[in-house]
């Protein structure tokens, strides 16, 4: 038979129990919050470095007009370009000449040979409703956004971009 007598159980039998082991519990539970706070704080400072990359400039491209703005500050820009129309559309980013465009001998595209040294970004053909992005570097100036599908730069998808 066993001598030693339990003690009769209370209502505050298990917050005394509590409050005895909490020293104990103490760097277990801190270590268990530093385990899900570090990857959260370094979570969100990765989404901050990723939104201090280059500014968003919105362009939506439309059967035969290109809608964007009409000044940006110079720098690295990415540009988002949304095919609103029922065709499918690039983007060419020119650096603007002196003289006009110049067109290839079919009269209804411009020439990109001829333009190669001031073309600056071209983005792939794009079907309709399609969202694609293009990252330029752009010093002051004026540029020339424009779609050169057949016939779609006479027809006015083209769009003159001041850099200042």
């Amino acid at each position: 038979m066993n001598s030693l007598k339990q003690p009769e159980p209370t209502a505050d039998s298990g917050l005394v129990q509590f409050a005895r082991t909490w020293p104990s519990l103490a760097l277990p539970t801190a270590f268990a919050l530093a385990v899900i706070a570090v990857p959260l704080l370094v979570s969100a400072s990765g989404r901050a470095a990723v939104r201090a990359g280059p500014r968003q400039v919105r362009i939506t491209e439309r059967d035969f007009s290109i809608a964007a703005p009409r000044v940006v500050s110079p720098g690295t820009v990415s540009l988002r370009v949304r095919n609103a129309g029922p065709n499918t559309h690039e983007l060419l980013v020119a650096r603007a000449g002196a003289s006009r465009m110049p067109l290839r001998s079919d009269g209804l595209t411009v020439d990109e040979e001829v333009l190669e040294p001031r073309i600056v970004g071209t983005l792939r053909p794009g079907a309709p409703n399609d969202v694609r992005t293009l990252r330029v570097h752009l010093s002051p100036g004026r540029y020339v956004l424009f779609c050169n599908m057949s016939g779609h730069y006479l027809g006015g998808m083209r769009r003159t971009l001041v850099v200042r």
